[in-house]
């Protein structure tokens, strides 16, 4: 069973689906003017783990994220650039899926762009204004807010206190000051297209309404995205969606947490901005910065910085070890035969694995059972076991490996690939210098020997003598 915590209902729910064995997802995506920063990417992997949790559970997922790919700051920055709109979008949808593809995130089943949806989002209008529930004026089409009496039921918020807390504006040609658009006249020079208001283009909110419904249909299992879409994204599609197309639009409703930088949301305002290519310019690998989104509960906020980013990278470090400790164990003829030890191992760690995914997603429960095995498994190498002990634990470290790796999207790598990635020298030079050290050896010259590896060692290379040879592994 999957527990999912539902902003709607604030509570754990057991999530059960519409179509029994399957689960449609969809999660607002980015709006593509520029690169991705970390608050894309902690929500993109938060989502991401959410979905492979799913296929781990044997459901069929479809699993559907958009680009907002006409919007206002598209426009503005395409004229601050002097470029095309369209070919702007283009180019930041490819930087995109670069930076994703980056942090193994898997790619979506359905990728729609809002340009490919106007057809039906006017269509859409049409339907709002039959219904009574939208107006166009003077080329805008807005959304009667009063018209759905539950409006605010996501964010909690009241209508009448938002009514009266509203900004009143005398010029504007909405009914109401929270009515919001759902199409937007044309202004000089934007991009437009021709409907039966004249010539436009469509809001922001309407786009999620129109893709979710027509891939996933009207009524979807999950709705996702970042706290920060609540209101007044999420509230407004909402409205559109059970206004029209059904009486609840997303059965589950979950949300991200926040970035914070020095205890404060990250924001481009407050110039504590990171993109994703900034941050992994400061790590050699990007699966310490997936590492670190899976240590804090995706509805908490995530405190990001360097120290931080470190630690993350230093207890993937010891994990990685591990295993090369492991591959260099041939357990002994006349070991300890443990091999109950090693079963309770992995059968613990399967329960505190699932259990700890399966309710409301909990990473840092599913870290905390990984280096408990870790450290369980370590115990056992550290007993002299048998061979037979020894071919035991690798089947259950590989089949740890291989869960985590699918469900967590990290452990890419082998060990010595992940070692030679975070090399501080070319490995050409350590290389060079392990066999300095092997002629040293073999003259007797200890002395050397061990300047060679002290060199190294200040280098955090630490050195493994093993009956075929000398290996390396960082630290």
């Amino acid at each position: 069973m999957i527990t999912v915590y539902n902003s709607m209902t604030s509570k754990k729910e057991e999530f059960i689906p519409i179509k029994e064995g399957k689960a449609g997802i969809y999660v607002c995506g980015v709006t593509v003017y520029d690169y991705t920063h970390i608050g894309h990417a902690r929500s993109s992997v938060v989502f991401d783990v959410i979905r492979r949790v799913f296929i781990h559970n044997g459901y069929e997922v479809t699993f559907v994220k958009n680009f907002t790919d006409i919007d206002d700051k598209i426009i503005k920055r395409a004229n601050e650039w002097g470029e095309n709109w369209k070919e702007l979008s283009e180019r930041f949808i490819k930087e995109h899926d670069k930076d994703m593809d980056s942090l193994f995130i898997l790619r979506p089943d359905y990728t729609p762009r809002a340009t490919d949806y106007i057809d039906k989002m006017i269509d859409y209008c049409v339907r709002l204004i039959d219904s009574g529930h939208a107006y166009a004026a003077d080329g805008d089409v807005y959304f009667r807010v009063e018209s759905f009496p539950e409006y605010g039921k996501l964010s909690k918020r009241n209508l009448d206190d938002m009514v009266a807390g509203a900004r009143v504006d005398v010029n504007d040609k909405k009914e109401n000051p929270l009515d919001f658009a759902l199409w937007k006249s044309a202004k000089p020079g934007e991009p437009s297209w021709d409907c039966p208001w004249g010539k436009g283009r469509p809001g922001w909110h309407i786009e999620c309404s129109v893709m979710s419904e027509s891939i996933l249909g009207a009524r979807i299992d999950i709705h996702g995205g970042g706290q920060d879409l609540i209101f007044p994204h999420h509230e407004n599609e909402i409205a559109q969606s059970e206004s029209v197309s059904c009486s609840v639009f997303a059965n589950y409703w979950i949300h991200n947490g926040f970035v914070n930088i020095n205890k404060e949301k990250m924001s481009k305002s407050l110039n504590n901005f990171f993109t994703i290519r900034e941050v992994l310019e400061k790590v050699t690998d990007p699966e310490t910065l997936r590492f670190l989104f899976l240590t804090t509960h995706y509805r908490q906020p995530l405190e990001y910085s360097e120290d931080k980013l470190k630690e993350s990278g230093a207890a993937l470090n010891r994990i990685y070890t591990f295993y090369d400790e492991l591959d260099r164990t041939p357990g002994s003829k006349s070991g300890k035969d443990i091999r109950s030890a090693v079963k309770e191992l992995s059968e613990n760690f399967v329960r505190e694995f699932d259990s700890a995914m399966n309710d409301d997603f909990n990473t840092p429960k599913a870290v905390a059972a990984l280096f408990e095995a870790v450290r369980l498994a370590n115990t056992v190498i550290a007993s002299k076991p048998s061979v037979e002990t020894v071919t035991e634990l690798k089947k259950a470290a590989g089949s740890i490996k291989t869960a985590v790796n699918g469900v967590l999207g990290i452990l890419n790598y082998t060990p010595s690939e992940w070692f030679r990635m975070h090399l501080s020298i070319p490995e050409e030079k350590v290389i060079e210098l392990i066999q300095k050290r092997s002629e040293a050896r073999t003259a007797k010259d200890f002395a050397a020997a061990d300047a060679v590896r002290n060199e190294l060692a200040e280098h955090g290379v630490e050195l493994l003598d093993t009956p075929t040879g000398t290996r390396y592994r960082t630290r």
